[in-house]
């Protein structure tokens, strides 16, 4: 497998139905009292994923007694202030309200977003690749951290995914672009938690060897580019996850079965599981 850079059509699933009502009601927004407390900038649902993940790495960080469990408990100690404030100042510095229903420009992925780009190879023609992708509700066969996707209709599905600490995440997507045997692409609907937006393509390969399956990945993680960080330095690099979820199916459509990783120590999340993980 290779890194690759194919042209990404903005939109991959990512988290979070909840309602704009649900949002407005979020603790914490200021009143007409003129206090001075932070605007409330974050919406509810972003605040409830850095409350508990927060508190997660707070004491998983003081149980390492170590230099990065340090530094992993001051990054959780934000994230507990986000959730609890509900006021994120990344956010602010960029002039961005969530809270108001704002989802993520094009340009918030370019200041603040992760690129992930990873190509495989597999020895099956690119109408088969394409039909068994376009039927979302495969995708839990080769994600290990999918529990469930399922159809509200011919571009939009609502997923379920596991992620830390046991939680079950859900959210709405939809498909932007589909190019039949060729191109799908998707973005997450407001509100998510982890705003992204992805394609895979499918390109014959030369000589008649198969199809190039490429995939590009964006998404602004909870934490930015402080989150990458330390989750690089623990391992989780969502760019392996995905080249781990490609080689997965590629496994499941040249052999017919995708190998397992159950058992491995923290098993495979895959790139939502790591975006949580750095929530």
């Amino acid at each position: 497998m290779s890194a690759a850079n194919p042209p990404t059509a903005q939109g991959l699933s990512s988290a979070g139905a909840l309602s704009r009502e649900d949002a407005a009601e979020a603790p914490g927004r200021n009143g007409a009292s003129g206090s001075q407390q932070p605007e409330t900038n974050v919406p509810a649902r972003e605040r409830w994923v850095s409350g508990l993940t927060g508190g997660a790495l707070v004491l998983t960080g003081l149980r390492m007694r170590s230099l990065p469990g340090a530094v992993l408990a001051l990054v959780g100690g934000a994230m507990l202030h986000r959730g609890y404030t509900g006021h994120c100042y990344g956010y602010q510095a960029l002039g961005i309200n969530r809270a108001r229903g704002e989802g993520a420009a094009p340009e918030e992925y370019f200041e603040r977003g992760i690129h992930v780009a990873e190509s495989v190879t597999i020895n099956k023609s690119a109408e088969e690749l394409y039909r068994f992708w376009r039927d979302l509700e495969n995708l839990p066969r080769v994600m290990d951290y999918l529990q469930s996707v399922r159809k509200i209709d011919d571009k939009r599905s609502h997923w379920a995914a596991k992620a830390p600490a046991g939680v079950t995440v859900e959210w709405d997507a939809e498909i932007i672009n589909d190019e039949p045997n060729a191109l799908i692409a998707w973005r997450s609907l407001y509100p998510a938690s982890v705003d992204n937006a992805g394609s895979v393509r499918f390109i014959p390969a030369p000589g008649g060897r198969g199809t190039e399956v490429h995939v590009s990945l964006d998404y602004i993680p909870p934490a930015g580019r402080v989150g990458w960080a330390v989750a690089k330095l623990f391992g989780k690099d969502p760019a392996a996850e995905v080249r781990e979820d490609l080689r997965r199916f590629k496994a499941m459509m040249e052999a017919g079965e995708a190998p397992t990783t159950h058992g491995q120590p923290h098993g495979k999340r895959g790139i939502l599981g790591s975006v949580m993980a750095t929530d």
